[in-house]
């Protein structure tokens, strides 16, 4: 009886030593298929498997990417250009998701997968390319100088160490002005409403940034001006995170076909006409 007991009991712990090592090894097989589909992917084979494209774009910035209070869509030249571009990649041009990016937060959400890629006014910088990489370059802006109309400041010779210039936190043009007139006190400020209504209420003395932002302020109130020479050249590139090579080749032929075909400068023709 004492014997029948053990090697119940041997039997008992062998059948469900077997049924858990069979476990283990399902669920180990199970997990590295799951690790290979997924980190065998590109990027591009990532987003079309989504089946959509989140864009990075501002939602403060006339011309390019500025919230229509009436219906609360994001419109503008980059907001037409993420559209048309995904519609080549894609197949479809309303599979797309904006989210609001400023000059400070666009890299970290890229970089914390947030968004996939950045349309929003970024201008290709060698320092820049050592964190994302670069699509070839959309937009030809350059940097200038906003102004109320009267203003003794007409160009950037004028900017002495009394003049306050106002600039947006993270931009190039904040870095800029402080290579162009190093005696000049530079308000940063978190986006270009908060900057422009600084601008307006005289906490400031000039607003600086790309010239294509500038003439978006200034059509909204007649009181100011674009004045000067631009003093820098601004690229505007579509930024995406490296090693992201195929969506980056994606992007570049989209573009080349945008230009190609016309719907480029018909996009162009509709925002930036000035």
């Amino acid at each position: 009886m004492f014997k029948s007991k053990k090697l119940f009991t041997f039997m008992f712990l062998l059948i469900l030593s077997v049924f858990a090592l069979a476990a283990c090894g399902g669920s180990d097989e199970d997990s590295g298929d799951d690790a290979s589909s997924s980190e065998g992917k590109s990027t591009l084979e990532t987003l079309k498997a989504n089946d959509k494209i989140v864009w990075g774009v501002k939602n403060d910035t006339k011309l390019f990417g500025l919230k229509n209070p009436s219906n609360g869509e994001i419109e503008g030249f980059d907001v037409d250009m993420a559209k048309a571009i995904t519609e080549i990649i894609l197949g479809d041009a309303s599979k797309v998701e904006f989210k609001e990016v400023t000059s400070k937060t666009r890299i970290p959400m890229l970089n914390n997968g947030e968004i996939d890629a950045i349309i929003a006014t970024m201008t290709i910088t060698e320092e820049r390319k050592q964190e994302v990489d670069f699509s070839d370059v959309y937009f030809e802006a350059g940097q200038s100088l906003l102004v109320e109309k009267g203003s003794d400041i007409q160009s950037i010779d004028d900017i002495t160490a009394d003049t306050k210039v106002i600039a947006v936190k993270g931009s190039t043009s904040a870095i800029n002005i402080r290579e162009k007139a190093p005696d000049a006190q530079v308000l940063e400020f978190e986006n270009y409403a908060e900057a422009f209504t600084a601008l307006k209420a005289g906490q400031g003395d000039t607003l600086t940034t790309d010239n294509a932002i500038l003439y978006g302020m200034a059509s909204e109130d007649s009181n100011f001006e674009l004045v000067g020479d631009i003093f820098t050249d601004e690229p505007y590139g579509i930024a995406m995170k490296k090693g992201s090579d195929d969506f980056v080749q994606a992007v570049n032929d989209a573009l080349a076909e945008l230009k190609e075909n016309g719907k480029y400068d018909e996009i162009y023709s509709k925002w930036l006409n000035f």
